[in-house]
């Protein structure tokens, strides 16, 4: 069986820092056995926090003046 991410965002809400993800699970012959379900959860780990601005920070270099 395999779990794969198809989207996710992080943003800033009154509780911290919230992962917003879809995935689907695939069995072991291709077949998709559950799409699009949805999960969040508030990010507290410090590693993590780092990356997810360290995410920000790139994109935000990305803006164009």
């Amino acid at each position: 069986m395999m779990k794969r991410v198809t989207a996710y965002s992080i943003h800033t809400t009154g509780e911290g820092e919230r992962a917003a993800f879809t995935y689907s699970i695939i069995d072991e012959d291709g077949n998709v056995i559950d799409q699009n379900k949805r999960m969040d959860l508030v990010l507290v780990d410090k590693n993590i926090l780092e990356a997810a601005q360290s995410i920000k920070d790139y994109l935000y270099s990305k803006i164009p003046n």
